[in-house]
């Protein structure tokens, strides 16, 4: 048995290795500040180590380190060891994942989560801000692309102009292409009036309603004002939406066409429509009207398009659909006419507040009178919204696995607070439901607390999954002392003897 503690040993000098053989730098507060400082780009991770979507990351984030040695680094963050540099982020879900610049903080990373996906998103963000071109060929080629592309012309390199060029380059250059020249020969060609920076649009989403160009020049540009003219132009009138740019517009009042869009093998039928929703968005926004407009494959957008109860379309019509900032929904319920005419009614039903909202719900159950009340999209404004009471709500899938495991334990929780009459545990199936849009769902299950009187800004639980830490939480926010059915037992059997 000799040989026991040797080979114990062994192991851990071999799990010690592997953990010192790591590509993904380990920062703490001691060092943060100073270890950021010395990286042009950083990826870094904050996360919590009980975190079930930290361990699946985990493995594809140490291979995207690895592959991407010598050229960006990948760090990481344990915030429950780490709180103060976690809370000076605003970091409030795990993991979440932010790129910085010279230990500044760029922005954060919304690229895709494996290995594959990491490298590819980090090797665009490793170079330039801002590519040098020097020839009209390289200028002809950086244009010929099938996204936007941003150009500034300056007489003069490494100016105040160009800096500040730079500058929005550098804060944009996730979402948007850029280049800029000085030579004369592209100059001349393509900005013979003088410094300034031009927007191309793609040759393919050329139309007849806006210029293929937009330019824009200020004695004193600024960072600032080259960012807004970038982002109040940079698409023009009727977008084409795509999984790279749809995260741009969350968030905001906007109308998309889904068809078959197809601009690879049939541009001429996927302009087509494009062009009669373009006639009908340039009146409206002609008129003052504020609304983004946009064409999207019915086939990459599938899931949206169930969301909006439209799973039938074959793509030959496009079907049409409004989402607002705040997430609510509505349909156009007309067939698109070719004329535009059901279009414009639907615009202008939405504009003078007509039209009534989408509601993606299961039916209202008929009888809920179990421990944990079920919620749905058409009963939410009536259980979690009322002002009276307090409640716990799982946002749930049904072949969640975590959700199954805590099931018991979240109806043992209801069973346990059921007398009391100021608080409600609640559930709802965020799949087959629409979450309201204050209620961040990101993963299952996701649980929030409504206080009474604050429904508008509900508190995500972030707390253990046993009933005796439920019951801490709730002791510790409702709004009225709870009242615990076992509490109450325990204090008659005490007051019998």
């Amino acid at each position: 048995m000799a040989f026991q503690p040797l080979l114990l040993c062994a192991l851990l000098l071999a799990a010690g290795s592997a953990f010192a053989d790591s590509d993904v730098i380990e920062l703490t507060e001691d060092d943060f500040e100073a270890v950021t400082k010395q990286h042009s780009i950083l990826l870094l991770e904050f996360y919590a180590p009980w975190c079930g979507h930290c361990k699946r990351l985990a493995p594809e984030y140490e291979s995207a380190a690895t592959r991407l040695k010598g050229t960006v680094s990948l760090a990481k963050v344990d915030c429950t060891a780490n709180s103060n540099i976690c809370n000076k982020y605003g970091v409030s879900g795990y993991p979440t994942l932010k790129i910085f610049r010279d230990g500044e903080e760029s922005g954060a990373y919304d690229g895709p989560r494996t290995a594959d996906g990491i490298v590819s998103h980090l090797k665009k963000q490793a170079g330039p801000p801002s590519l040098t071109i020097r020839s009209v060929e390289e200028f002809e080629q950086f244009i010929d692309d099938k996204d936007p592309s941003v150009i500034g012309f300056f007489r003069e390199l490494y100016g105040p102009a160009h800096s500040e060029f730079l500058k929005a380059a550098s804060s944009l250059r996730e979402n948007y292409r850029f280049a800029h020249t000085s030579e004369n020969a592209i100059l001349e060609k393509y900005k013979p009036d003088g410094d300034g920076i031009v927007i191309f649009r793609p040759s393919h989403l050329a139309n007849k309603f806006e210029d293929s160009t937009v330019s824009y020049s200020d004695l004193k540009m600024s960072n600032n004002k080259i960012k807004n003219f970038i982002q109040e132009n940079i698409f023009g009138i009727c977008l084409h939406l795509t999984e790279d740019n749809k995260d741009l517009f969350q968030g905001k009042d906007i109308l998309i066409a889904y068809y078959d869009v197809d601009y690879e093998k049939n541009p001429k039928g996927s302009n087509y429509w494009r062009n009669r929703v373009m006639k009908v968005a340039k009146s409206f926004l002609d008129a003052g009207k504020k609304l983004t407009f946009a064409v999207a494959s019915h086939k990459t957008f599938g899931n949206e398009l169930s969301d909006y109860g439209l799973d039938g379309s074959t793509g030959e019509v496009p079907v049409v659909a409004i989402r607002n900032a705040k997430g609510e929904k509505f349909v156009m319920q007309e067939e698109f006419s070719r004329d535009g005419k059901a279009l414009e009614r639907f615009l202008q039903d939405y504009f003078d507040d007509k039209l009534k909202r989408y509601l993606k719900s299961e039916p209202v159950p008929e009888s809920n009178d179990g421990p944990v009340k079920t919620v749905v999209a058409e009963n939410f404004e009536e259980i979690v919204n009322d002002e009276s009471k307090d409640v716990l709500i799982e946002f749930y899938a049904p072949w969640c696995g975590h959700c199954k495991n805590l099931e018991p334990k979240y109806k043992e929780l209801a069973e346990k607070v059921a007398s009391d009459p100021n608080i409600v545990i609640a559930k709802m199936d965020a799949t087959a439901n629409d979450v309201p849009s204050q209620y961040e769902v990101r993963g299952f299950p996701t649980i929030y607390f409504a206080p009474a009187g604050s429904k508008q800004d509900p508190k995500k639980y972030e707390g253990g999954r046993e009933v005796s830490d439920f019951i801490s939480y709730l002791k510790k926010e409702s709004t009225v002392p709870l009242n615990l059915q076992e509490e109450e037992k325990s204090k008659k059997k005490k007051q019998e003897l």
